[in-house]
């Protein structure tokens, strides 16, 4: 598979990561194409963290690791849906997910 055409003028892709056993969306994340590869060729997740300018393997230190079911490209293939099997939370609050915060909400 030719990685190349996810990277075209840009170094980084969003991932979506979803919970394969209930479809919760679990974090977001960025990927570049080495951690692209990399999740490619271990089944776990990694990504490139924007703060730190490396590369981090999500439950290398915590335990909480998401082995990789499936890896989808969007219609512009410029975002990646991981669908995982998650062990522990995905949050390193140690919420099952990132998205615990209420913002906004429609009410009728």
């Amino acid at each position: 598979m030719d990685l190349n055409k996810f990277f075209i003028n840009r170094e980084l892709i969003p991932a979506i990561i979803v919970d394969d056993d209930n479809g919760q969306v679990l974090m977001l994340a960025y990927m570049n194409q080495e951690s692209l590869q990399k999740t490619m060729s271990t089944g776990y997740t990694w990504f490139y963290s924007r703060s730190r300018g490396k590369l981090w393997n999500k439950g290398e230190t915590s335990g909480h690791t998401q082995k990789v079911v499936s890896i989808k490209g969007d219609c512009d293939d410029d975002t990646l849906l991981i669908r995982v099997k998650q062990k522990g939370p995905a949050c390193h609050t140690g919420n099952a997910t990132c998205f615990f915060k209420d913002f906004w909400e429609v009410s009728d």
